[in-house]
């Protein structure tokens, strides 16, 4: 069950130089524009938009390999209306829940995951293959062996119009305590995932970027094994190792109480990229 409570979501274009490794979340130039991508085809999405994530964030984190390996496009219109990829799955809606996409235990798991073959339910299975492996499994050994990884979104508006329309709101990650986390599990056909929700916190601090464009990304932090939260196993915060990048943002859509009624609808994706240091 989930409680409601109004908070405060700050304007991050009004003089806050957030970044991806102190408050988990960063907006980076990003213009697309000229490409002319179709994102929804999914073939296209794989072979020609994947490569150019997986090359920001590399640029934007200073990883030695980037790899992009899941999406998801969001709508409140293509959900309704049922709206289906070519060749992919269905729009989802934009996700009005506070969350982290991973875990202490799904973050790993998943960089482990993509060291084998890809499941039925992995969006890159109809790119590399049923035999072959994302990430080499030696990659993997090197990072279980005390190497860094994190798992960071790159998060866009795919249309024309700016985001007005349920905008996404990120949580600094420096405010968040081991105690705000609930596991939360997500079943799929072949694998179980784990999320966290979010208790309530007063003392969570709320920023979005108003009006984002297709010129501009979000890059997310999910999940960072260098983090102080996940080196603590939970034990403690990212504010209680000031020198350490922090372990992941909270984020949600929201509904923005200045949107106009006749602004456009959002259309969003967001790619998945894991991060091998």
């Amino acid at each position: 069950n989930y409680e409601q409570h109004e908070v405060v979501v700050n304007d991050a274009r009004n003089g806050v130089s957030a970044t991806l490794e102190k408050q988990g979340f960063q907006l980076v130039d990003d213009d697309i524009e000229s490409l002319n991508i179709n994102f929804f085809d999914n073939d296209v999405v794989l072979h020609n938009y994947y490569p150019l994530c997986a090359d920001r964030v590399k640029e934007s984190v200073g990883a030695r390999a980037v790899y992009a390996f899941d999406h998801n496009i969001r709508s409140a219109v293509g959900k309704k209306s049922k709206k289906m990829i070519t060749g992919g799955q269905q729009v989802q809606g934009p996700a009005h829940a506070v969350h982290g996409d991973y875990t202490l235990t799904s973050a790993p798991e998943r960089l482990l995951q993509l060291s084998k073959p890809p499941g039925k339910n992995d969006t890159i299975r109809s790119l590399i293959g049923e035999g072959s492996s994302l990430i080499p499994p030696s990659e993997v050994e090197q990072i279980s062996n005390g190497g860094r990884f994190a798992i960071i979104n790159l998060w866009r508006s795919i249309v024309p119009e700016p985001v007005e329309m349920n905008p996404l709101a990120l949580c600094d990650a420096s405010r968040v305590n081991p105690d705000d986390l609930v596991v939360f599990e997500v079943h799929y056909e072949d694998r179980i995932g784990e999320n966290y929700f979010a208790k309530y916190n007063p003392n969570h601090n709320w920023w979005f970027y108003p009006k984002m464009n297709r010129s501009e990304a979000l890059l997310i932090k999910q999940w960072d094994s260098e983090g102080g939260l996940a080196r603590t196993k939970g034990d403690q915060p990212d504010a209680s190792f000031p020198e350490a990048p922090c372990t992941f943002s909270f984020h949600s859509a929201f509904k923005e109480p200045s949107t106009p009624d006749e602004a456009p609808d959002r259309w969003s994706m967001e790619v998945r990229c894991i991060a091998l240091f």
